[in-house]
Parts: structure tokens; sequence; C-alpha cells
């Protein structure tokens, strides 16, 4: 049983302080990539890393510090402010005036706010600091454009069983406490699907399993249930990576979209059971609702959205009934794919046709010379005629008898089709 709790984690101690001991990330790693790129020139810039938790957004920023000598300080975006960048500031510039780099990872960078962000811009476009941030979120929406315009950003992706397998084999063979154990493990599959390609989780559980156990003769045997143990709930079979994420994932969309909430439910309560992402299936639902219920019921893509914001605030336990509350409603709704294969058969036509030019009637005339050149001319304004509607011409000439949109009679779609079927009378085919 491991006792001195003043060493650091597992996950620390094997931390790889070069890119020979690296493992993953090769798009960005390998042989003539970006990052290794960087290093062997020494010539390192502002980037930020986007992915998942435990793919080494944080080794990667630590072995660039190490490989090109440059001084490294780390801030975690929860518990900093502007005070606490603008003293690394000062210490870049000083460093600059010796020609010293100096590197600010933040960790967690989406969660500064735009004033902060705002605090990095001058001293990253000056390379008074090389700033390497680290993100779980989607840079697009967390990261200001004046600091995303500054910066290169990288996506991570999730680790693969060979890196976790290299990444497990390295903290056995080489940390200085587990080294010195003779430890098997039962099921190494098993192991890693707890992980959920998160090395950190790996590594963490490994320790806690040789942390927690009794050993005879400097032996140990980690078993499932040991595991099982560790994370206080039996684990269900669902790898959110393989093949069963994709079968029940199907199941459950066609049980929607088949009107079924009872198999829906089930198919959800499997997933989350099985550790899968609420904001994953939360999305998922905001496609089907436009895909399988669209203008038969369109509250169904307004529930949709709310439901994402809602579980994304929530979060678990309490997202699921949010979930519930979504599927059950989408269940019942009327169905319509009418909005979805009216885009399918634009683009369908649009890859076998010609690109028309817009008739003249249809542009718009800001100016005098377009005004003269017939732009917008003839063109009959829907709000000057009785009803609001006047029957005119959308298309090309080519392409007068053209349509791609066909209205089901179902929900509220079928006022969307008794109305198109009148104004549009002995033009359009409904």
């Amino acid at each position: 049983m491991i006792t001195n709790r003043s060493i650091k984690p597992l996950a620390d101690r094997i931390r790889p302080d070069t890119l020979s001991s690296f493992f993953g990330q090769e798009h960005l790693v390998g042989k003539n990539k970006p990052i290794r790129k960087m290093i062997e020139a020494d010539s390192v810039y502002s980037f930020i890393l986007w992915g998942p938790p435990g793919t080494g957004k944080t080794t990667l920023a630590q072995i660039i510090a190490n490989q090109t000598k440059a001084d490294f300080y780390r801030l975690n975006a929860v518990s900093s402010g502007v005070k606490d960048v603008r003293k690394i500031i000062e210490i870049g510039k000083n460093n600059l005036e010796y020609n010293r780099k100096t590197i600010l990872f933040i960790d967690e960078i989406h969660r500064f706010n735009k004033s902060q962000q705002d605090a990095l811009l001058s001293s990253v476009e000056s390379g008074e600091i090389i700033l390497i941030g680290a993100t779980t979120e989607n840079p697009s929406f967390e990261v200001i454009p004046a600091l995303r315009s500054r910066v290169r950003i990288y996506t991570l992706n999730e680790l693969t069983e060979t890196d976790l397998i290299n990444i497990l084999y390295l903290a056995l063979t080489r940390d200085e406490i587990l080294s010195k154990i003779d430890i098997d493990i039962e099921d190494e599959k098993f192991l890693l699907f707890l992980s959920g390609g998160d090395a950190r989780t790996m590594l963490n559980l490994l320790e806690a399993a040789v942390d927690q156990s009794p050993k005879e003769n400097e032996k140990l045997l980690v078993t499932k249930k040991m595991l099982e143990n560790i994370i206080q709930r039996k684990t269900a079979f669902y790898d959110k990576s393989g093949e069963e994420h994709y079968n029940i994932i199907s199941a459950f969309i066609k049980s929607v979209r088949g009107s079924d909430p009872d198999a829906a439910l089930y198919w959800m309560a499997r997933m989350l059971d099985g550790g899968e992402d609420p904001l994953f299936i939360a999305r998922r639902l905001i496609i089907l609702a436009s895909e399988d219920i669209g203008n038969a019921s369109p509250n169904g893509l307004v529930l949709a959205e709310a439901a994402f914001g809602a579980v994304e605030k929530i979060g678990m336990p309490e997202a699921r009934i949010i979930l519930s509350q979504c599927v059950t409603y989408l269940c019942g709704a009327p169905k319509s794919n009418a909005a979805y294969m009216g885009i399918k058969n634009a683009e369908e036509f649009i890859s076998k046709s010609k690109n028309y030019p817009v008739p003249l009637h249809l542009r718009n005339a800001p100016t005098k010379l377009m005004k003269n050149l017939g732009y917008s001319k003839d063109y009959k304004y829907p709000h000057s005629f009785a009803g609001n509607f006047v029957q005119e011409n959308y298309f090309p000439d080519e392409m007068k008898q053209q349509q791609f949109y066909f209205p089901s009679p179902n929900g509220q779609e079928k006022n969307i089709l008794d109305r198109l079927m009148n104004i549009w009378k002995g033009i359009k085919k409904y």
C-alpha cells in the first residue's frame, strides 16, 4: 500500500519532458509536423491547443518550454485573473531584453472573460510572452476574435488504444514506485475503456487501485471488480468510441423517429449509464428535430435547442430529466422530413447543373449605374399586393418549373401545404 501521499500523482511523475517519450498526436509531433518543427527550429509562436481532457495539452506545453529552454509559467483560468497575467507579462518584458523566451501556459483559457483575454493581446503580438492556451471548448466560440487572430489553433485527438497502452506500460516500468511492484492487470481493455481516452483518468485509476490494495511479496493483481469499486458503480458495456456506441445511438434515433418514447428512453438510459456525454445526445436531438419533425411541429426545434442549453448549464444527474422531457415530446410530435428532403433535392440539382445568373429583377440596385443596367427593374414588392403576395418568378428563367420542397400533410405543416397550394395554384404542384 502506498502511504506517502506527499509525492506527486502518478500522471505528474511520469510526465515526459521530451517528444521522444510523448505518445499520441502524431499529426502535431510527428516528423515534419508543426510542433516538432517548432521545437527543432527553436522558433516558438503563440498557439491554442484544443482537445479532450487527458490528451497531452499540458505535457506538450511543458515539453516545448523544456526543449527550447524557455521560462515557463502556468496559470489556471479558473483561479487566475488579469493581475496574475500582468505579473508574468512584466517578467516577459524583462526576459525579452536578454533574448530569453517566456511561455505563459493558460489552462482552461476558455474560462477567461473578454477583459482577461484582452489583457493578453499586445504582449502576444509584441512577443513579450509566448501564449500557449489549453481548452476543451471550441475556440471559435470561447476565444475572442482578436486573440484568435494572433495565435494558431491546433486540435488534439482522443488518444488511441495504442497510445494509452504505451503510456500504461511507461507507468508500470518507469515510475519510481510502480516499477518496484509486480503488477498484473486482469483486463487492460477494461481499464482503457474506463479512461474514455483520457490518459490522466487511466493513470489515476491505476494509482488508486495500487494505493488501496494490499500486496503480498510485492505482487498485485488489478481486477475489474477493484476498478469498479474505485469508481463506485458497475460500468455498462458501452464503448463511447466503438461499434456499440454507434449501434445504440442509431437505435435511439430510430426510436424517436418511429414515435416510440419507451424504446427511446431505454436506449438513452443505456447511453447515460455507459457514461455518454449528455450534450452529445442533446446535439443529436437538435438535428433530429429538424430532420425528422421539421415544420410538422416547429416547436420541436425550439425545445431541442432549449434542452441543449439547459443540459449544458445543469449537468448530470439532473440533465437526464431535461433530456427525457425533450425525447418524449419529440417522440409524440407529428413527423415530417420535408425540410430535410428539400435541401437534399436542391443540393442534388446544383451538383448536376450549371450556376445560372441571378435575374435582373431580383438584383439589388444601390447605385445609379446598377439601375441603368436594369438591376431591380420590374421587381414586384409582395407587400404592395393583396394578401402580401404576388405570383412572381424567383428562379433563373431556365429553372421556372423547378421545385424542391414538398410539405407533408402532417401536424402544423399541413397549414403550410394548404397556403402554398392556394397561392401557387397553377404554377407549383403539391
